[in-house]
């Protein structure tokens, strides 16, 4: 006998491993269905829990055992108290309750210590590893224990709101239940704002609420709900919920089919459908029962729901289904018992609609669920950037932990080719890492001591020990997650809207069917009652709300996840709704149009020195100092490639320049005042206005001279040219003198240049152009772009700019890139085009189909909608909504169609 099994993996560190178990349970013939992440196992087979766990630990890897935590408790007075915490902590997945008082907690759990103290605490009590002093805990019952702060080094993202709950919902099937969960949250206490999307079976809650109570209401009104900890937790039990759902849908798809298509090949063939003789009426009998006995399986979810709805005075999706299916049963029923109750010419029974009608939904719900589960495919990928494991050091010996239990403090070893664990800062050691994954940036970066690494980076050749200073959810690329998360769970105006009309869309339409069956029956022909049937059921078939629920959520998910791959971080999905709309760009200059950090820009030799020359003597001066300048030759010869060249008896003048010996030679480098109070001459030449000019000489020859100044990004000028494309006006807007942006500008294309304002002025200029009807993103990275970015339409700041620029913004470029800020502008374009042709596809669907299955071609055609083909209309209808949404995922910038 098949048993289902959901197992939390250990020791799995890339893709590689995944496929590793996937081909091994592939070639297993007792294993009919599995699921793999780098964290959990999601089976079906006929082996055993020690079969599993032997298959594993044979490919180096482990189950996750539960592990014993200790706590002593707070707060808590009664067995009621005792009840709220038991709720709560069953919320956790792999976890169990060993024993629990008032005062000590003892609980077995593949989840982190940290994280069973903070649900313990969000219900109201207090948890900790050490015994609580009486009198301290009684003064401090309402109020949490205080705890360290952490100096979090990646503010530049949005900071993460403690009070903003996530939970996996289900029994949602329609926007009709979307209105309901949402009317139940916001009725909660303490809730400030909520949002329920339909594609992910998810809300976020803001608000200092109480979980267990909030879980509580959603199931009174007739939903499941749980509490998603953390990403890694949600995404696994998502993962289980998914692949229990399709094993479901399948089962019930494959039995309704078996037993509706036979029945309606009889129809359609010619067979009898009528009930005339006895005989009919025992065989009929026969199949209404097998159909009885379908509705009470493969569409009993429908009649549940649907009667949990009605006890809650509302109607959705599974009402229209079971009062179609059940009603078309119904009336078959009769018919098989009492025959002679109806004219002959009604005696049609509709078995084969009940059996095809179910059977239809249902294969539409199983396509739907496997394509919902591809539309965020951003934040799997992102998870997957996280090891599962660290090497951490203690009492000086190397340890593997699971990553769960890493905290703040630990000294972790990295070798390499590994991926950085945790966020932290260099102790001792330097290597390159590859930071791709959170700035775009292909060459890889020099991290030595003290400097910020990251989680999900990739380390290259070196090995380094550094401390973890931000684990779990405060690392940032958790923040990252967290921001794509939010964004994908908010709702732009367009959807708001589409939800409003859902509220009212299912009662409408059952009043329709009702109208439309009492005009039938007493004005349609014989036999009426026949007729009735079939115009109501129809029309509760097709009306069915779900393409409307899914057409705004679904493009949401798929276009802000989207984004996310190229390194744009979205925070609210309304952006997306503004963005599409933008017609002027306001650009700042330095730092975002720029490097913003001085690079040598063109080097000139005298009397036949080379290139390679003048930068390797004035690398050799340069190596001994820190200025600014001094890197950007440094940086230009490594660039380069050239050899790196010892020298000796370094000497710098503040404001002038510097001098070495190399090879028994001196060599000067520094301004024109330098090099004549060492009487040297300079030949003569002309210097770019924009660029401070280092004039390099050995003994008392000036050999070349080195021009460093703030180089236009490589970047820009393309990213100029592709806004233009797309209709729109480009402004530089800058605090820098008018000189050198005109310089810029003339470089780049850019035909309206605002240079020399300060911070004010840059918001008031922004103000101006809005006051003339312009739509206005605007870019930029410094803290004197904040007010600029805060007034604009849709604010965008370069990732890697100051944290108040960020924290403005309404978007954020990870890999300081303008061809990111096209890109995003373009896919917001597209998003909102997929998201109106979902709309429009829905809202015209229902408004054709819904006339059409009450009979108003009937009078011209003679033709009626069968309940069958209403079906697979309504399951075809949710089909094509969400196959059209993730056709966004195919999306490519035109930054990488130019490269193609």
């Amino acid at each position: 006998m098949s048993q289902e099994f959901t197992l939390p993996l250990s020791g799995l560190n890339c893709g590689r491993c995944v496929a590793k178990v996937e081909q091994e349970l592939a070639n297993n013939p007792n294993i009919s269905q599995y699921s793999v992440t780098k964290s959990e196992l999601a089976l079906t087979t006929t082996l055993t829990y020690q079969d599993i766990a032997e298959i594993i630990e044979q490919l180096g890897y482990s189950i996750l055992e539960p592990k014993r935590v200790s706590l002593y408790l707070a707060g808590l007075n009664c067995n009621k108290c005792i009840n709220k915490t038991k709720e709560a902590l069953g919320t956790l997945s792999y976890s169990s309750i060993e024993s629990i008082s008032t005062t000590e907690l003892v609980f077995n759990t593949t989840q982190p210590q940290e994280l069973i103290i903070e649900l313990i605490e969000s219900i109201g009590f207090q948890a900790s590893t050490t015994p609580f002093n009486v009198g301290n805990a009684l003064d401090s019952n309402n109020e949490s224990p205080s705890k360290p702060s952490i100096n979090n080094s990646v503010e530049s993202l949005q900071s993460i709101d403690k009070k903003t709950t996530q939970l996996i919902l289900t029994g949602m099937t329609c926007a009709s239940c979307v209105a309901s969960v949402e009317s139940i949250i916001t009725h909660v206490d303490h809730v400030e704002s909520a949002t329920v999307n339909l594609a992910e079976r998810t809300a976020l809650i803001h608000g200092d609420v109480n979980v267990t109570e909030l879980i509580q209401a959603i199931e009174a009104g007739g939903y499941g709900a749980e509490l998603s900890l953390n990403e890694d937790q949600r995404r696994a039990r998502q993962k289980e919920l998914f692949l229990k759902t399709t094993s479901t849908h399948k089962k019930n798809t494959i039995t309704s089919l078996a037993i509706g298509a036979p029945l309606m090949l009889w129809g359609v063939l010619g067979g009898n459908m009528q009930i005339t003789t006895v005989n009919d009426q025992l065989a009929w009998a026969v199949i209404g029962l097998i159909c009885l006995g379908l509705l009470l399986t493969a569409g009993k979810h429908f009649y549940v729901n649907a009667w949990k709805a009605f006890t809650h005075h509302r109607a959705t999706m599974d009402t229209l289904v079971a009062l179609g299916t059940g009603s078309a049963w119904l009336y078959s029923m009769a018919l098989v018992i009492s025959p002679e109750f109806f004219p002959l010419q009604a005696r049609h029974v509709y078995f084969e609609a009940t059996a095809m009608i179910l059977g239809l939904i249902t294969l539409g719900n199983l396509i739907e669920t496997k394509a919902r589960n591809r539309t965020s495919t951003a934040i799997e990928k992102l998870l997957d950037l996280q090891p599962q494991t660290a090497t951490v050091i203690q009492d000086g010996q190397e340890q593997v932990l699971p990553i769960v239990q890493v905290t703040q403090g630990m000294i972790i070893k990295i070798k390499p080719g590994e991926k950085i664990p945790v966020d932290g800062s260099i102790v001792s050691g330097e290597s390159y890492l590859d930071e791709a994954m959170l700035t775009g940036e292909p060459l890889p970066c020099l991290k030595s001591k003290d400097d910020t690494v990251h989680a999900g980076t990739i380390n290259q050749q070196g090995s380094f020990t550094f401390i973890a200073t931000n684990v779990g959810e405060n690392t940032m690329l958790a923040r990252i997650i967290s921001m794509v998360r939010n964004a994908q769970s908010s709702k732009p105006k367009l959807a708001k809207l589409a939800d409003q009309i859902s509220s009212v869309f299912v009662p409408s339409v059952m009043i329709i069917a009702i109208v439309s069956a009492l005009i039938w029956y007493n004005f349609g022909p014989e036999p009426t009652s026949s007729y009735m049937l079939v115009v109501a059921t129809t029309v509760l078939i097709i009306a069915c709300p779900c393409a409307l629920g899914l057409a705004t959520p679904m493009s949401v998910t798929v276009g802000i996840g989207k984004a996310a791959e190229f390194g744009a971080l979205i925070k609210d999905a309304d952006v997306l709704q503004t963005a599409s709309t933008i017609d002027t760009v306001v650009v700042d200059k330095t730092g975002t149009l720029t490097e913003g950090k001085p690079t040598v820009t063109k080097v000139t030799g005298f009397n036949g020195h080379t290139e390679a020359d003048i930068i390797s003597l004035a690398a050799a001066v340069e190596s001994h100092s820190e200025h600014p300048l001094a890197q950007a030759v440094i940086n230009y010869l490594k660039k380069n490639s050239w050899d790196n060249i010892n020298s000796t008896d370094f000497i710098a003048q503040l404001g002038l320049g510097a001098s070495a010996t190399v090879n028994a030679n001196a060599v000067y480098i520094g301004n024109r005042t330098y090099l004549a109070n060492n009487n040297i001459d300079i030949p003569g030449v002309t210097v770019s206005v924009s660029a401070t000019p280092l004039y390099v000489a050995i003994q008392n020859e000036c050999i070349g001279v080195i021009e460093v100044s703030d180089s236009i990004r490589a970047d820009s000028a393309l990213a100029i040219n592709q806004f233009t494309q797309l209709g729109i006006n480009v402004v530089m807007l800058t605090g820098d003198r008018q000189e050198t942006a005109q310089h810029v500008a003339k470089e780049l294309g850019i035909k309206h240049v605002i240079a020399g304002v300060l911070p004010d002025g840059k918001a008031q200029a922004i103000q101006t152009l809005q006051a003339q009807g312009k739509k206005v993103a605007m870019i930029g990275d410094g803290i004197n772009d904040a007010p600029a970015l805060a007034q604009a339409e849709v604010g965008i700041a370069m990732g890697n700019g100051s944290d108040v620029a960020i924290e403005s913004a309404h978007l954020t470029l990870m890999n300081h890139s303008l061809l990111t800020a096209v890109s995003a502008i373009e896919l917001s374009k597209a998003t909102m085009k997929n998201m109106k042709q979902n709309l429009f596809g829905a809202f015209v669907y229902n408004t054709v189909g819904i006339p059409i299955a009450a009979g108003i071609l009937f009078p011209f055609t003679g033709m009626l909608l069968s309940p069958v083909v209403a079906g697979a209309a309504m399951a075809l209808s949710s089909i094509t909504v969400v196959t059209n949404a993730n056709r966004l995922r195919l999306f490519t910038p035109r930054s990488q169609r130019d490269l193609h």
